[in-house]
């Protein structure tokens, strides 16, 4: 099997020596207007200090910036901090059958399709129902039955499965944390949790991201900078985010619990529990910093399935 970016194989683990030094997690939007976007898209950036550990680290949460602005900050930043790994919440790619139905037979192939035809199959006037969720001129906004009943999987890919099926987890503790969780699909491009819209508007800006000389994982050989899908249910856990009393209590009893978040100034607290947004931000900068060194062993996608559709980081794929 070949690598998808060069053609060459390449399967073994690159040997990363160099600490990661800082973690950015971006809680991403595909809003469509600028003001939305500076309102919704946070990211929550931990920077080691010299001699410490996690709770040594800097921390800070920051909004307002649209998505091409929060692109050209990270590779402002990369510059700056080579040595770093950022995490963003939108899917990197898309069910392996609906990739090779573009014609594409590799990830890079595909985001440029996305490139291409993303917005058109967001708009009204599309007519491929697959894209559901909202209404337009040529489809209705329901969840097709292509998609429904024991057909649901097509919809997700193997990395979705992996992280929010709930029946497909095999790590009890990381079933727990999707309990009532409904598994969200980049096909749904409408309604609660949606996560289309916003990885439509997210794939083409991989291409800067790695032109800017960050590996994207799976489908490069994972070096520093690194860039790798995240999914914030998995650091968050069970809280019902979206009640700013629910985001109070559970920072209050991570204050008690974890040295890491008891040295958080309280401004990064506040704004976390102000926003949903900056709250998923915050608590996954805070796990990727803690996991950190895991990011030195990634290993590229190791099958075809893998390549076409990626992988969640921390996920069991």
């Amino acid at each position: 099997m070949s690598n998808p970016t060069s053609g060459a194989p390449d399967m073994g683990h690159p040997g990363v020596e160099q600490e990661v030094e800082r973690v950015v997690a971006v809680d991403w939007s595909g809003d469509r207007s600028d003001a939305g976007q500076r309102k919704k898209i946070w990211a929550g950036v931990w920077t080691a200090e010299a001699g410490g550990g996690v709770s040594a680290g800097r921390v800070e949460l920051e909004n307002r910036r649209t998505r091409i602005e929060l692109v050209d900050w990270l590779i402002k930043m990369k510059t700056e901090t080579p040595r770093m790994v950022v995490g963003v919440d939108f899917c990197f790619s898309y069910p392996a059958w609906f990739v090779e139905e573009c014609g594409a037979k590799t990830a890079a192939e595909f985001w440029a399709v996305v490139q291409r035809h993303g917005e058109g199959w967001l708009g009204r006037e599309c007519a491929d129902a697959r894209f559901w969720g909202r209404r337009g001129a040529r489809r209705d906004g329901r969840k097709p039955v292509e998609f429904c009943g024991d057909l649901g999987h097509r919809m997700l890919r193997r990395a979705d499965e992996a992280c929010k099926v709930r029946a497909k987890i095999l790590d009890p503790g990381q079933a727990a944390k999707v309990k009532g969780i409904a598994p969200k699909s980049p096909f749904q491009i409408g309604g609660a949790g949606a996560v289309g819209t916003g990885t439509l508007r997210g794939i083409p800006e991989l291409f800067r991201l790695r032109a800017a000389g960050f590996r994207v994982w799976p489908f490069d050989v994972p070096a520093l900078p690194l860039l790798v899908e995240i999914y914030p249910r998995l650091m968050t856990g069970a809280v019902h985010k979206g009640r700013p009393e629910a985001r109070a209590d559970y920072l209050a009893k991570k204050r008690l619990e974890d040295s890491a978040y008891g040295s958080l100034e309280e401004e990064v607290l506040a704004k976390a529990r102000r926003s949903e947004d900056a709250f998923d931000a915050l608590v996954s900068a805070m796990a990727m910093a803690r996991h950190r060194g895991d990011f030195l062993s990634l290993r590229q996608a190791r099958d075809r399935t893998a390549w076409l559709e990626g992988a969640v980081w921390g996920a069991g794929v």
